[in-house]
């Protein structure tokens, strides 16, 4: 096959330092030992030009060589005899004008090499070599041993040096879980923090909080070492190692801000309970974070599962095209993964292709316009546990998520906002931020929210949000004063039997169809409302669950439950003094997700919101916005198993109405449906226009343009 002839048409990747720009479809082929002589290279050919894919992420080396290394204890794979895989498929992809990443895996060594390099080996609290748990005769790596910190950059370097690559790519590079206890690693931690390295049998070993900041330090330092040494064999080559959905959190951002041209964040499925909007999120989230920063969201084509492991298995196509849509939608560039170059089940090419062909038709908008939404949720890093693996006891993500459902459900268009960058000018375009539990803030973030509001921003803070330690070991709110509050008692529960009455009539008790009072929650903080607040919602107090004739309220004279205040400025301000987000994510009782959306839309104030879709189902929206034009991203992820692992099928929604608000003088308003490819009609009604989507099989996007 002449590769001239099959190059997609205007595809030709450059080599400059902003190769990563352009690289928007990603196809990756991990090879595994058996592939070399036997994989059909016109297939992989035949799918990066049908899911047009511009680069090609490829197994090359570390624990496995797929090219004819010429270092030392690179161990090649035992059928690679005198052919070159990896360069072939390089050359291959170039030939389709692709931008290519060559991906190393440092985790792991065989027997030879861990016999010549002892001190590259992670060691147990023994101080005994740690065998692989499930390929014997292969051992762990310790990640701050030279194994990484100089053969795996001799690797990268000759990878760069030989081929006609972009980027190295390093999976799995933080290596084993744990602490690895080898001598060279005890005696560098010794020197360096004055500690003995900590023992899982001692978790309030003080050592453990300066081990978590050395580990984060070393890797960071390391993800620079890696890129220096590329760049200085070809100035525009990266060295770009994976990250999970934390992003770069647990690294030292100062350390690696330029070192990150763009991320690669490996999520490769849902697990277990996690919601269809994943996908989603993990985008929002990295955008949040570094907001002009590309963002790849690694996909395999097989099931995914923290614990079950079908590596070459093949994902429900409805499931695999869901997960790719959402996350393009939301920012993540489509990047799919197939462990093995042979094929054993095919039925992941036509759902990639489906994914892929949908993004490239959206691909002119999601590049040109920007993401905007009023409201916006406030990403707090999730406090460090007692070691780097094990969660905090205070862990905020539950809070988090029910707030996050909730507003997919109420179709309100939101982003994220990392409290890294939390500044008055990053919140320009917000209305309303919302807090699920964010404790502890740092007093530059309270000025920022303060200064917000004094705007005409608008704050909706649930449970403990603002609460800060006192030098005599209790809390009290640090956004006391903004949200009209005073802390009476601290967080207590859990609570049984808890409601929660509605006073007076307020839009935030709107909705509920005559009731006197709904659920409340199980985490509850006791406060006053100060002067000039109103109390839509305050707690009964909690009475017994048994015996049946004991249940029954002994008074209604709680504290209260729902604190708001309008200010001067026009900014509006909620407090939910109860785990609301948490207990709507564990109990997902409707009233409690009215009462998020009725925060959040009051917060918003009066006028109508800038992007509303009407209709039945569950619908993920995203929306972006340029100079004279609009697009509204309709997800449908309505389905019996959104809420639980995998997609089954696709079932159609209808009768989807888009309206948005219209800059004053917008005239000559024009829509289109991009997949559909068709111009519809737009009804303009006092500002609003109104675009009707008929159906809505997978995604749909509302594309308005005025001048």
């Amino acid at each position: 096959m002449a590769l001239a002839d099959v190059r997609p048409e205007g595809l030709d990747a450059d080599r400059s330092p902003e190769w990563f720009r352009t690289a928007t479809r990603w196809t990756q082929v991990t090879f595994t030992d058996d592939d070399p002589g036997t994989f059909d290279i016109d297939f992989w050919i035949d799918v990066m030009r049908r899911t047009r894919s511009n680069a090609l992420c490829l197994s090359a080396g570390g624990y496995m060589a797929f090219y004819p290394t010429q270092l030392p204890f690179h161990h090649r794979s035992a059928h690679l005899a005198g052919g070159d895989p990896f360069g072939e498929l390089v050359d291959a992809a170039r030939g389709l004008g692709m931008h290519v990443m060559a991906r190393v895996d440092p985790h792991a060594i065989h027997q030879d090499a861990a016999e010549a390099h002892p001190e590259w080996l992670a060691r147990d609290e023994e101080g005994n070599p740690i065998e692989h748990d499930s390929m014997p005769g292969v051992f762990w790596t310790d990640p701050f041993s030279t194994y990484l910190s100089e053969h795996i950059t001799q690797i990268a370097q000759e990878i760069t040096e030989r081929y006609d690559v972009d980027a190295l790519f390093a999976n799995r590079w933080e290596s084993v879980k744990g602490v690895s206890y080898s001598e060279p690693v005890a005696r560098r931690f010794r020197a360096e923090t004055g500690h003995e390295l900590p023992r899982p049998s001692d978790l309030t070993d003080p050592a453990w909080a300066a081990y978590t900041r050395w580990r984060s330090t070393k890797f960071s330092e390391l993800v620079g070492l890696w890129d220096d040494a590329v760049r200085a064999v070809k100035p525009h080559v990266r060295f770009i190692p994976n990250r999970n959905p934390r992003i770069t959190r647990d690294l030292v951002r100062e350390l690696i801000e330029d070192r990150y041209p763009m991320l690669v964040i490996d999520k490769q499925g849902r697990w277990e309970d996690e919601a269809a909007w994943t996908p989603g999120r993990i985008g929002k989230r990295a955008r949040g974070l570094f907001p002009d920063r590309p963002v790849a969201l690694l996909a395999s084509v097989g099931t995914e599962h923290h614990a079950l492991r079908w590596k070459d298995s093949v994902t429900s196509p409805a499931e695999l095209t869901s997960f790719i849509v959402d996350g393009f939608v939301h920012g993540g560039r489509p990047w799919f993964s197939k462990f093995k170059a042979e094929i054993f089940d095919p039925r992941w090419v036509e759902p990639v292709t489906e994914a892929f062909e949908l993004h490239h038709r959206c691909e002119p908008l999601l590049e040109r316009l920007t993401h905007v939404a009023e409201v916006a949720i406030l990403d707090v890093r999730a406090p460090d546990g007692p070691t780097p693996w094990t969660p905090s006891d205070r862990d905020p993500r539950a809070h988090e998520d029910g707030l996050y459902q909730a507003l997919v459900e109420a179709r309100i268009p939101f982003e994220y906002i990392s409290d890294e960058i939390l500044t008055l000018e990053r919140l320009a375009g917000v209305r309303v931020l919302v807090l699920p539990a964010s404790c502890d803030l740092a007093p530059a973030h309270v000025e920022v929210l303060e200064q917000f509001v004094a705007r005409g921003g608008s704050v909706v803070a649930c449970y403990d949000s603002g609460a800060r330690a006192t030098p005599g070991g209790t809390r009290e709110f640090a956004l006391g004063d903004l949200l009209g509050v005073r802390l009476e008692r601290d967080a207590y529960g859990p609570v049984k039997n808890n409601y929660i009455a509605l006073e007076g009539d307020h839009p935030l008790n709107r909705g509920y169809d005559g009731a006197r009072r709904i659920v409340g929650g199980t985490t509850l903080l006791d406060v006053r409302a100060e002067p000039g607040t109103d109390v839509p919602f305050r707690f009964i107090p909690a009475y017994p669950d048994l015996p049946m004739e004991e249940v029954y309220p002994r008074s209604y004279d709680g504290p209260p439950a729902v604190v708001t205040r309008e200010h001067p400025s026009g900014g509006r301000t909620v407090y939910v003094a109860f785990n609301l987000g948490e207990v709507y994510w564990r109990a997902l009782q409707a009233d409690h997700g009215r009462l998020i959306a009725n925060a959040v839309t009051w917060a918003r104030g009066d006028d109508s919101p800038q992007v509303e879709v009407r209709g039945a189902g569950l619908v993920d929206l995203a929306t972006l916005a340029g100079d004279g034009e609009l697009a509204a991203c309709l997800v449908n992820l309505n389905d019996p198993m959104a809420m639980r692992g995998q997609r089954h099928e696709l079932i159609p929604l209808t009768d989807q109405e888009v309206r948005v608000r219209l800059p004053e003088g917008a005239v000559s308003v024009r829509a289109r449906l991009v997949v559909a490819d068709r111009s519809v009609p737009v009804d303009v009604v006092e500002g609003i226009a109104r675009v009707s989507v008929e159906e809505l099989e997978l995604l749909e996007v509302v594309h308005l343009t005025w001048s």
